[in-house]
C-alpha cells in the first residue's frame, strides 16, 4: 500500500546594479555592439579580475547571454530576465517551455543553460560520491536543493549509499502534485535490495517552501525505517526540502 506525504521562494533583488549609460551613449554603443560602460567594468573583465563572487545576478547572466538586442542592450535583456522569473535560482530550474517568447533566449542559448544546471548537479553528484554522505551533510543539501528544490510538484527521491555511505545512485521514486503524492515502501526496498545498498537517505520537496514536516510524513519515516530493517539497510535520514533551507529528521531526533 502507499503511504501518502504532503507538500519558488523569489530571492530579492541582485545587491547592486551597474549604473544605466545615457540615452545618446547607449545608442551609440548598442549600434558599435559594445554595453556602455569602460571596458574595466564589463562583467567578463571584473570577472577575471575579481572572480564570479563579485558580479550580480544581473551581471552573470548578461555575460551567459553575450549579447542583446536590437534597442536592448544585454543587461536589458538580463534584468528582463530576472524580472519574468524573480530569481535566479527560479531560472535556471526553469523548463524549454518557460522560455518561449521570451527576448533574447533562443534554442541556443536555451540549450546551453540548461547544460550549465546539469553540469552543476553532477559536479555536486560527483562530490557526494567523493566522501561518505554522513560525513557532508553541507553536500547532500546543495545537491538536493538544486536537484528538486524548485520543483513545482512533490518528488520524493531516494540517494542509495554503500557499506562506506558513498553515494551508489540517485533515483526519483514518486512524483505527486502540488500537495500530495504516493510512495511505495515494498519498491524502494526492493531497489535497495536490486542496487546492494547499506544505507538510504530519502528526501522530497515541499513546494509552498515550508520545510516543517507533517504527521503523514513522520508516519512514511518509521514505515521505511522499520521496511529496511528487515533487510539490513539503515535509513540514515529523510530530508524535507524547500528552495532554500533544508529540514532533516535525524537530526531533529526523529528517526
Amino acid at each position: 500500500m502507499p503511504v501518502s506525504s504532503s507538500a519558488a521562494n523569489p530571492a530579492g533583488p541582485p545587491a547592486a546594479y551597474l549604473p544605466e549609460p545615457s540615452d545618446s551613449a547607449r545608442a551609440q554603443n548598442e549600434s558599435s555592439g559594445s554595453c556602455g560602460w569602460p571596458a574595466r567594468d564589463m562583467p567578463r573583465e571584473r570577472l577575471l579580475e575579481a572572480g564570479p563572487g563579485a558580479l550580480s545576478d544581473t551581471e552573470l547572466i548578461a555575460l551567459f547571454l553575450g549579447s542583446g538586442l536590437p534597442g536592448h542592450n544585454v543587461f536589458d535583456v538580463a534584468r528582463s530576465l530576472l524580472t519574468r522569473f524573480g530569481s535566479l535560482r527560479a531560472m535556471l530550474d526553469a523548463t524549454p517551455a518557460d522560455f518561449k517568447g521570451l527576448r533574447g533566449m533562443g534554442p541556443a542559448k536555451i540549450a546551453t543553460l540548461l547544460a550549465v544546471v546539469e553540469m552543476a548537479r553532477r559536479a555536486l553528484a560527483e562530490k557526494a560520491r567523493e566522501r561518505p554522505l554522513v560525513d557532508s551533510p553541507g553536500a547532500v543539501e546543495d545537491y538536493l536543493r538544486l536537484l528538486i528544490g524548485a520543483r513545482p510538484h512533490e518528488v520524493f527521491v531516494c540517494l542509495f549509499l554503500d557499506a562506506r555511505h558513498r553515494l551508489l545512485h540517485t533515483e526519483e521514486s514518486s512524483r505527486g502534485s502540488l500537495t500530495r503524492m504516493a510512495v511505495y515502501p515494498r519498491e524502494i526496498v526492493r531497489r535497495a535490495l536490486t542496487l546492494n545498498a547499506a544505507g538510504l537517505i530519502v528526501a522530497h520537496n515541499h513546494p509552498s517552501g515550508a520545510v516543517k514536516p507533517s504527521a503523514s510524513d513522520r508516519r512514511l519515516t518509521r514505515v521505511l525505517r522499520d521496511s529496511l530493517a528487515l533487510i539490513d539497510v539503515q535509513l540514515m535520514d529523510h530530508l524535507i526540502v524547500g528552495s532554500d533551507t533544508v529540514f532533516s529528521l535525524a537530526q531533529a531526533g526523529w528517526m
